[in-house]
């Protein structure tokens, strides 16, 4: 025999226990899954936009040479200071500008049958800088060189905010599919009916660079002259149709 305490003690236990349940298992529903009687088309598109690029990326530096590591170094400093200086005064902005590597290397001679000799010591300081005035690109070239940069290289140029110009693409490559699309379904004797899926990836092909050498520009030149030509992004899109009746 159940005493009246106990059993609204099992009641309470049962209806709590019930409760716990419900709630666990309003928490974790049973995933949605969209049935679909009708053919699953998956379409590869791509798609570019073109734009003049507007803003320009190059390295430049000074590399000289002495007896000794540490007269090196200094001569190196020496010669670098006026070309960050000629970089302040082609009005590149701080945020612009980044040293991207120092090194001292040893010059060795090489002789038969014997071990190599230590003749001097290379010292070498290059920055990375951009340009946002493509216009000047030339004059900034013409003023790094003669304020002692005897290396440069570049420039690359890139598109300084590339959002609508990947969008215009991606609008692009989407009307492709869809045109893929329609043509599969009416060949089948079928219409489109929706989208089931799209995934992205993408890429830019930029121009190539133009290599320049310091130790060949004549002082006497004009400006160096450059061409940036255009700059092509694209979108690359895996869309899912379903195709029907």
């Amino acid at each position: 025999m159940i005493r009246p305490t106990a059993a609204l003690l099992l009641a309470s236990t049962l209806a709590l226990g019930a409760l716990v349940m419900t709630n666990a298992n309003a928490q974790t529903p049973a995933p949605a899954i969209a049935p679909t009687d009708g053919t699953l088309l998956s379409v590869s598109a791509h798609a570019e936009a073109s734009r003049v690029p507007d803003v320009a990326s190059l390295s430049t530096g000074v590399v000289t040479q002495a007896a000794d590591a540490n007269a090196a170094l200094k001569a190196n400093s020496a010669e670098m200071a006026k070309v960050v200086a000629a970089i302040r005064a082609a009005g590149i902005a701080e945020r612009d500008v980044q040293t991207s590597g120092i090194s001292i290397q040893p010059q060795y001679r090489y002789a038969e049958n014997q071990p190599p000799v230590i003749t001097g010591y290379q010292a070498s300081n290059t920055v990375n800088i951009r340009v946002r005035d493509i216009a000047r690109l030339g004059d900034v070239l013409d003023a790094l060189v003669a304020s002692g940069a005897n290396q440069v290289n570049g420039p690359s140029f890139e598109i300084d905010k590339p959002e609508a110009a990947y969008d215009e693409a991606r609008q692009s490559a989407l009307k492709l599919a869809r045109a893929r699309a329609e043509m599969y379904a009416e060949s089948l004797g079928l219409r489109v009916r929706r989208i089931v899926s799209i995934s992205e990836g993408g890429g830019f092909q930029p121009p190539m660079p133009m290599m320049v050498k310091a130790q060949a520009m004549d002082a006497r030149m004009e400006s160096a002259p450059v061409a940036p030509g255009e700059t092509t992004l694209s979108a690359n899109l895996d869309v899912v149709f379903e195709l029907g009746n």
